[in-house]
């Protein structure tokens, strides 16, 4: 960013202020100020628009610098007491990590019990011992002599903002927190008019971005607003009205305009009351890359667990690798149509989905696969998933118990015998004593060759090889790269843009293999899978449970994947069938759960290090409400436990 100009003052105290003028739009007749930058005791800050203002009569401005840090603190204490005013501060500082003790350099009282509240006279002196150097109240209080009388004109929410005394001016604090872990292609604020503008910050550090939070003080959950201040990133191939789309693409994000329109799974989060913060990395098209090798327009975010190289997983791979890293990120978005959420979920052992296919809306996101895309929500812990499963899906089955019926494939997990194998038994038992029961073992193998259609080859894998491959590669060179292909050109003389070699060897592979012809043949085989599934299969529904049972497998097991290491050019989208394509074909829900961690012996820092063991959760289609809240009662009996950022999943 380069500044417009340069202010700098000090307080009449320890604090020093920085003020700068955000980049601007300037011509010889107008300007346009996007927001300025702040340093208050070593921590940066973002303000924004103007929230409200103050009208005061009896001030001497002068006294003040241009902008102050201030604090709106409310009560519904009739009398504000010492002892009220340092609990609320108290709580204001354990629950924000927005609001810090200079921001009480002014402070405005409002009162909204019923009538008028009173100030105790020593609360002014409590917060001058705090650094304050002004106490201004609304009308609500009564008159005392040793506050200053104000009126807002907009009511705004209690915590911490900036404040300028010459114009009475309010403007909403962000903290600047760094992208260190590279998770994010660009930080966002709101436009004020229902859409988005690139957050106009640079932040210090070797490839870092700012990203700006506001205070958590400024929501208040509701039933209408469930999600109120949660804070979310969004992968990179879902449109954001006044941001630009990159699908990890450096020629598509400079090709396209900013987007007029907010999709709307992601405007049922916004409604919701979600804060979102900015887009996040992906594999290029939301395809399948290693990091490092495959990378080529942008880098590969990083993996927090372990030694901090190994592979994040993809393709929400910045998504996941945020809510791993950074504890200011809530909640983070991101589509599966293979694995996407659930691989950088078991990378970094984090609350990840797949959802019933159709669970949202996904108009305005760049598909992989119309028939296979979904769109899932990573967390730290089970308690905050679930509200936001519950916020964002539609139309899903209810239920009245839990399914009695746990089928387990015994060939699907690692032996007893090995660390994560004893984990993963571990929790089985647990699970099979809360839910009252035992585990069904299975084989889907050999009950595929016993009930299958009679048409039909005997061994699953001879029908479902390249089925994925085939839906995949074929539909989104149809709908995504032909019409890229085409636009690019009519802008740069025919020329092609560059394509990262995962997305380019998937599409050539796609139309060698059959192209239009073979992917009606993929769908018909993915169309049987599904109804076998859904009738001699283990995805039955059930009008009691939702779900005849419950299939579970272990979805990572602390393996280690360098991003360092190098590979043959990938030719073709990855082939076979597998556990984790059981939902994929039949469009039901698949959820993963951090179960814990193993060490292992790191090339990279010569130390023992821990990588995450992850459950899959699996059920019939639609039963995702019945899944989600499975494993909510399991963290609150303590079977399933949230998850720490950074490292380790469980630091001593």
């Amino acid at each position: 960013m380069a500044p417009t100009s340069l202010a700098s003052c000090l307080w009449r105290g320890s604090t020093s202020l920085l003020l700068f003028l955000a980049a601007s739009t300037i011509s010889a007749t107008s300007s346009v100020d996007n927001g300025k930058l702040f340093t208050v005791n070593g921590i940066n800050y973002y303000s924004g628009d103007v929230v409200s203002k103050i009208v005061i009569s009896n001030i001497d401005s002068t006294q003040y610098d241009s902008i102050v840090p201030l604090t709106v603190i409310r009560t519904e204490e009739a009398l504000l007491t010492t002892n009220i005013i340092k609990e609320t501060i108290s709580n204001y500082s354990a629950t924000d990590d927005v609001f810090q003790a200079a921001f009480l350099e002014t402070v405005f009282l409002v009162y909204d019990g019923d009538g008028r509240g009173q100030v105790q006279s020593g609360v002014q002196q409590a917060l001058k011992g705090l650094g304050n150097k002004l106490v201004m109240a609304s009308s609500t209080y009564k008159s005392e002599n040793y506050i200053t009388s104000a009126k807002i004109r907009q009511d705004i929410p209690k915590g911490p903002y900036f404040y300028s005394p010459q114009t009475g001016e309010i403007y909403q604090a962000f903290r600047l927190y760094s992208d260190h872990q590279l998770a994010f292609t660009e930080a966002a604020v709101s436009d004020g008019t229902g859409g988005f503008k690139p957050l106009p910050a640079t932040f210090s550090g070797a490839m870092t971005k700012g990203v700006a939070v506001p205070s958590r003080l400024y929501y208040t959950p509701t039933s209408t607003k469930p999600l109120a201040g949660l804070r979310l990133g969004v992968k990179d191939i879902f449109h954001l009205k006044g941001l630009r789309t990159s699908g990890g693409n450096r020629a598509f994000y400079d090709l396209y305009p900013p987007q007029n329109t907010t999709g709307p799974a992601l405007q049922r989060l916004i409604d919701a009351g979600a804060i979102i913060v900015g887009k996040m990395g992906t594999v290029q098209f939301a395809n399948g890359d290693n990091p490092t090798a495959d990378w080529v327009d942008f880098h590969c975010p990083f993996n927090p667990r372990g030694d901090g190289y190994q592979a994040p997983g993809g393709s929400s791979s910045g998504p996941g690798a945020g809510i791993a890293a950074y504890d200011w990120l809530d909640i983070a978005v991101g589509s599966d149509t293979g694995g996407s959420m659930r691989s950088p979920g078991g990378m970094q052992g984090l609350f990840a989905n797949r959802p019933s296919t159709g669970a949202v809306s996904l108009d305005n996101v760049l598909p992989l696969c119309y028939a296979l895309d979904t769109a899932g929500v990573f967390a730290r812990n089970a308690a905050t998933w679930s509200k936001v499963i519950h916020a964002w899906y539609q139309n899903f089955t209810d239920y009245r118990e839990y399914p009695k019926k746990l089928f387990y494939q015994n060939s699907s997990f690692p032996t007893s015998n090995t660390t994560s194998g004893a984990l993963l038994e571990e929790f089985v038992l647990k699970v099979e004593d809360f839910l009252g029961t035992k585990r069904e073992f299975v084989d889907i193998a050999s009950h595929w060759e016993k009930t299958r259609p009679s048409d039909k080859p005997s061994v699953i894998n001879d029908m479902l090889n390249t089925t994925y491959a085939t839906l995949v590669s074929v539909d989104q060179y149809r709908s995504l790269a032909l019409p890229f292909y085409a636009d690019y050109a009519a802008k740069h003389d025919g020329r092609r843009p560059f394509v990262n070699p995962g997305p380019l060897s998937r599409w050539t592979w796609g139309q060698n293999n059959g192209g239009n012809t073979g992917y009606d043949e993929a769908f018909k085989n993915k169309t049987i899978f599904k109804d076998w599934w859904e009738s001699d299969g283990y995805g039955k529904a059930d009008t009691k449970t939702c779900s005849e049972g419950i299939y579970i497998y272990p979805y990572s097991t602390g393996s280690t994947q360098y991003r360092n290491a190098y590979f043959a050019a990938p030719t073709a989208p990855p082939m076979g069938f597998s556990d984790g394509r059981m939902a994929v074909l039949a469009g039901t829900p698949d959820l993963i759960v951090p179960v814990g961690e193993v060490p292992y012996y790191s090339t990279i820092s010569l130390q023992t290090e821990y990588m995450p063991v992850t459950m899959s959760f699996g059920a019939a289609r639609g039963c995702d409400f019945m899944l989600v809240n499975l494993i909510g009662d399991l963290e609150q009996a303590g079977i399933l436990k949230p998850v720490s950022t950074g490292s380790m999943m469980y630091p001593a």
